[in-house]
């Protein structure tokens, strides 16, 4: 006769499978005793955890995108006569993710100074690795303002250029 598994002990059905065990099926079981209005078996700690992180993503990648766009700017004012359609293209696709992220989330608004000033040395290093320029040759800080990042219509001219 063969075996058969145990059944799950009532316990282990109750509590569902623990956060650092299997994320995705944590996941799955926290929101199904939130839509069941079981509240008193939810995880909140690790639920509020995830919840901020988030957040802290849509940050981060708010963050990472105005790096790219800084970079593309600044090879795009520094270098005039390499300007490409690519380039452009790289600019405007950047400004679109931006867009679409600060839609989603509107008060991220507020951070696209900082952020791009947080940023601004990793641009200038990509941008110097790009072109061959010296970093010094940069301005030493975000030259761009955030109406500037975000205006589709905004393409700097080259340096020395009113």
């Amino acid at each position: 006769m063969a075996e058969t598994a145990a059944p799950p002990r009532q316990a282990e059905v109750e509590s569902g499978p623990g956060y650092d065990e299997d994320f995705f099926l944590w996941t799955e079981h926290q929101a199904a005793l939130i839509r069941a209005r079981r509240f008193d078996s939810v995880d909140w700690e690790n639920v509020a955890e995830e919840i901020e992180s988030l957040g802290s993503g849509d940050l981060r990648q708010l963050g990472n995108r105005l790096d790219v766009l800084i970079t593309h700017l600044l090879k795009w004012q520094f270098q005039p006569d390499a300007r490409s359609g690519s380039w452009r293209g790289s600019i405007r696709t950047q400004r679109g993710r931006i867009l679409r992220l600060l839609k989603q989330s509107p008060s991220l608004r507020q951070h696209v100074a900082s952020e791009a000033q947080d940023g601004y040395a990793r641009a200038v290093a990509t941008a110097a690795d790009e072109t061959g320029l010296p970093s010094a040759q940069f301005p030493p800080s975000c030259p761009y303002t955030a109406q500037e990042l975000l205006d589709e219509d905004f393409f700097p001219g080259p340096i020395g250029e009113s």
